[in-house]
């Protein structure tokens, strides 16, 4: 697709989702168009109404069981985004579609509601940003995020959140008062410190000084962060994992967790093409490295490689994550989130029950 219509996103092309019976291919039909014809690519947001908004999940890869994304697709459009591949299942590409087709769910903090007060529900932290970030910019229109806060908040409900979004910010009356009472967690992913290798990379996140001000800020709140050196990318990011901590940790950061560029899917065609279009030079030597740790392929999903890979590279990458973080202090487990102060949330318009749940 032409750079000025594409200008300032990810992808690279809007190629066919897996479950797609036909692929869609932009041909030059020989009629002259004017440029006005052709404007640049705009963010489109549809809503939808869901019946189930917690997602449980059994993977031995992640610290938690559950998880709620308020909306599908992500308008920061990083390019290496593992989640871009759920965006087939509405008939969508991984490319383009995921970062400027989004949905929004209102709704989500009503059946949230109800979800925490059935009866057989048993109280763990809930994960945010799990999927696609709670914070991207159409957080400031539907404010879904602050929705389901308000209910975990008022419940007494303990949360994870994970975002690359400064609209954090705009939540640190809620935030630092969970957090006071030690229920809730925020991790901030912190790629790289380079400015223009972000703005190529996660064109729509904020640039790496503003995550730092949000680390800081969440910081003085009370808010425990830890920073999120996810993905490390092999040939461009990896040689930052030292400064990329010590940045963190001067800012506020109290603990920290990397994960290796994973590349799901058609992510990996969708970054292939990205290296190819940015970085000609070193494209071969990334794809050789990632391949190197998946035996031979772009990616290996098995458990307890998806996240890490294998040989000789990864395991220079961990001990360089270990030693950092120990020299830095980051290396501390942190307590965990209370449970105990769980309480049957109160209905929209409604009243507390008299009585305890039996």
């Amino acid at each position: 697709m032409d750079l000025a219509r594409r200008r300032g996103r990810g992808a690279g092309s809007n190629r066919a989702g897996r479950y797609e019976r036909h692929l869609r291919v932009a041909e030059d039909d020989g009629w002259d168009r004017e440029e006005e014809d052709l404007p640049p690519l705009r963010t489109e947001v549809s809503e939808e109404r869901s019946g189930k908004v917690i997602t449980y999940n059994r993977s031995p890869d992640l610290p938690f069981d559950r998880s709620i994304n308020a909306y599908r697709g992500c308008e920061h459009g990083c390019v290496y985004c593992f989640a871009r591949p759920t965006h087939a299942w509405l008939g969508l590409s991984a490319g383009l579609d995921f970062e400027t087709r989004l949905v929004a769910r209102p709704g989500v903090a009503e059946g949230l509601r109800r979800e925490l007060a059935a009866r057989s529900y048993k109280v763990a932290p809930i994960a945010m940003g799990t999927n696609t970030d709670p914070y991207q910019p159409i957080e400031a229109r539907y404010g879904l995020t602050r929705q389901l806060l308000e209910v975990m908040s008022q419940a007494g409900h303990p949360v994870g959140i994970v975002t690359k979004g400064r609209l954090i910010l705009r939540d640190l009356d809620i935030l630092s008062d969970m957090a006071a009472r030690r229920l809730v967690r925020v991790g901030i992913s912190l790629t790289t410190l380079d400015p223009v290798l972000s703005r190529r990379m996660e064109p729509r996140a904020p640039a790496p000084a503003k995550r730092l001000e949000v680390i800081r800020a969440l910081s003085e709140a009370g808010v425990e962060v830890r920073v999120m050196t996810s993905p490390v990318v092999p040939g461009l990011t990896d040689h930052e994992v030292e400064a990329l901590l010590a940045a963190a940790r001067d800012a506020g950061a109290v603990a920290a967790s990397w994960i290796m560029l994973r590349l799901p899917l058609e992510v990996a065609p969708l970054f292939r093409d990205w290296l190819e279009e940015h970085y000609p030079d070193r494209a071969a030597r990334v794809m050789a490295r990632v391949r190197e740790m998946h035996g031979g392929k772009d990616y290996d999903a098995s458990w307890g490689r998806r996240m890490r890979g294998e040989g000789q590279y990864a395991e220079m990458i961990a001990q360089r994550f270990a030693g950092a973080v120990r020299r830095l202090g980051l290396d501390r487990d942190l307590p965990p989130l209370r449970r105990d102060l769980f309480r049957l949330p109160v209905p929209k318009g409604g009243q507390m029950d008299l009585f305890d749940r039996p």
